[in-house]
Order: structure tokens, then sequence, then C-alpha cells
């Protein structure tokens, strides 16, 4: 298999990456995993992963999970973004800014605690529509996508896919671990 983007052999390879509705993420190949004679990738985005968030008055921000590629809150997003030289990209799985990014401070985060289970997201930027105020949230734990691998793109594993095959790959992990 060939891999888009490696120019020598110290680059991370990249692998597009494809939703049921064709849509494509570009993302860095961490590892692969051959599981009942198909080979499954667990892959990270080379831009940034961002998720929104409906910011209430009182309480904390709310995930907004599903939202369609045209909704106008993402329009005004994207003109927040330009303002700091960012751009909005709308790929498969999530959302994605590319663009210098500051590094987080390691001593602001370590000062806001940790959350109990939840994800730690850190804000890139908020802005208002309409009434409603709203952020992209860049999350600090690491993102990670599982693909199927097809020649050279993957395939978006989901679904009934996913929740059979995740814990065979969580179990190939823990054992190449192990023997490390």
């Amino acid at each position: 298999m060939s891999r888009a983007g490696s120019t020598n052999n110290n680059e991370v390879p990249t692998v597009l990456v494809r939703d049921k509705n064709g849509t494509a993420l570009l993302c860095f190949l961490e590892q692969l995993i051959p599981i009942e004679g198909s080979e499954y990738a667990l892959l990270t985005p080379v831009d940034t992963p961002v998720s929104l968030f409906r910011i209430a008055q009182e309480g904390d921000p709310e995930l907004i999970e599903t939202i369609s590629s045209s909704e106008p809150i993402l329009e005004v997003a994207d003109v927040v973004l330009q303002e700091h030289d960012l751009t909005l990209i709308r790929s498969a799985v999530t959302l994605t800014v590319t663009g210098e990014l500051d590094e987080p401070d390691p001593e602001e985060l370590e000062d806001e605690g940790p959350d109990d289970d939840s994800e730690t997201y850190e804000l890139l930027v908020s802005f208002r529509v309409e009434n409603d105020e709203y952020g992209l949230y860049i999350p600090l734990d690491p993102f990670f996508i599982v693909g199927k691998i097809n020649d050279n793109e993957a395939t978006l594993v989901e679904g009934d896919e996913f929740d059979k095959i995740q814990p065979l790959i969580e179990n190939e992990l823990d054992e190449r671990e192990l023997s490390n």
C-alpha cells in the first residue's frame, strides 16, 4: 500500500479516510491492525479536530453532536476563524481547523483541574448566532479514528461494525503493549 504524503522515512504516513457519504479526512496512520482477514487502521486527523458547543449562561457548555455542513452556525464560525487566519473544514467524522494554532499553556490546564470522566477541551473561539453563544473547542485528549483499509484509502468504521471491531482492536493493541 503506498502512503500519500510520505516523502522520507522520518515522516508519519497519511491515509485519506472517507465516511459513508464520501466526505474525506486526511489522517496520520498511527497503527495497522490485521483482524479477521481485513486490515484496520488507527488514525489521527492531520488537521486539528474541533467540537462545536452551545455555551449556556449557566452550567457547562453543551456539545452539538450532529450538525449539517451547511448549517448557518458554521458559516459564522468560518468568518470568526478567518479573523485568526484559520480555516474551518467540514471533514468526515469531525470538523477540523487548519492554520497556525497556539499551543495550550500546560499551567493553565493544570489550574483548571481534572474533569470527572469527561474529555477535556480548550476553547479556540466563541461567537454569537442570533441569541445563542457557541464555541469551537479543541479536544485535548487524543482524537482517534478507526478506518478499514481499501487499496490506498480507508473507509470510516462506524455503527455496528465499529461496535464489533472495537474490542478486537483494543485486545490487539493491549497484546502489542505487553510484548514491548
